[in-house]
């Protein structure tokens, strides 16, 4: 198993992405180096995500789970290595700032129809499935701003015992998703979870309600299903980036709280993963289609990004 691991390292060392290249060096060797950042931010591939984003927020948001969405996006800039430093982020990040609320929560354009408890209006809004995607990538972006810091406080203060139900700003009206308002958003918990780890400041209780509720969801997922999530057959499938509610997505948030490496329940999720393992590493099973020019965009042979994420996962499981 050692010498498998040892050959994928080697594998994904050498791989003809540059962003692949950079990352394998700083998860497996710990180290930044200056050379491989500079090919990765030079890359046609990154330089054309970045200049799409430069158009911020992006269209007009017609499903939180589209992976066109410019937060999307972001974050998988963000989960590469791409800071404020890298040419093209510092007006993008402007954008975002200039897009707060009140309570510096940042905006996308939404339109919620009024059969649904909206205004039937586009509105510059904010939901609890979006907004800690993108105050999430600033943070990994290593953006430093008060403001920052305030929303993520002001968002963690609306868990509850039961996790993170739909919360949205003022402007989309009494608009809800399809949940009890008892029950957790199963997609909202999982992000505002990534967030508060990476925001690294006194979060233990929240961070703690929130992985209990995504191992209870996994241990009753055959009757569990709040706001129509659910851990089946797709949710069980391979694939990148990690965008949406995804058993890849779930197991890397929950691998990141140290104290949850030994839960039976992570433990299973990731052995479900690692049965997937090829001897070139994991191919993905499923893909978001606004990425099939991607390496993980294809279901035919394995993936180094995909690979990569899941290799970094063994990691922390490994470490303790």
């Amino acid at each position: 198993m050692g010498e498998a691991m040892e050959y994928k390292k080697e594998k994904l060392l050498k791989s003809k992405f540059p962003y692949i290249r950079y990352n394998a060096e700083r998860i497996f060797n710990n180290r930044d180096i200056d050379e491989l950042r500079v090919q990765m931010e030079n890359d046609p591939e990154i330089v054309s995500l970045i200049d799409e984003l430069k158009d911020w927020p992006g269209p007009q948001i017609s499903s939180h789970r589209s992976a066109k969405q410019f937060f999307h996006k972001l974050v998988f800039l963000a989960d590469i290595g791409i800071t404020k430093k890298t040419e093209g982020i510092k007006e993008l990040i402007e954008k975002i700032l200039s897009s707060l609320d009140d309570d510096h929560v940042p905006r996308i354009d939404m339109k919620i129809n009024k059969a649904y408890g909206g205004t039937g209006e586009i509105e510059r809004a904010w939901a609890l499935c979006d907004a800690p995607n993108t105050l999430y990538a600033m943070i990994k972006m290593l953006v430093k701003d008060s403001k920052i810091n305030r929303a993520v406080h002001y968002l963690a203060d609306k868990i509850d015992s039961f996790g993170f139900g739909c919360h949205v700003s003022g402007s989309l009206g009494k608009w809800r998703g399809p949940g009890k308002k008892t029950d957790p958003c199963p997609y909202a918990t999982l992000i505002m979870l990534k967030l508060l780890i990476t925001h690294k400041n006194g979060f233990d209780k929240e961070i703690d309600i929130c992985s209990n509720v995504l191992f209870d969801l996994w241990e009753n997922s055959k009757t569990k299903h709040p706001y129509i999530f659910y851990m089946g057959t797709d949710f069980r499938k391979l694939k990148a980036p990690f965008i949406w509610y995804d058993l890849t997505h779930v197991v890397d948030v929950l691998s990141q709280v140290p104290k949850n490496r030994h839960n039976s329940r992570l433990l299973e999720m990731y052995n479900m993963i690692k049965k997937k393992e090829t001897k070139e590493g994991y191919i993905p099973e499923s893909i978001y289609m606004p990425w099939k020019k991607w390496d993980f965009g294809q279901k035919k042979i394995t993936s180094d990004w995909l690979t990569l994420c899941v290799l970094q996962i063994e990691n922390r499981l490994t470490s303790g």
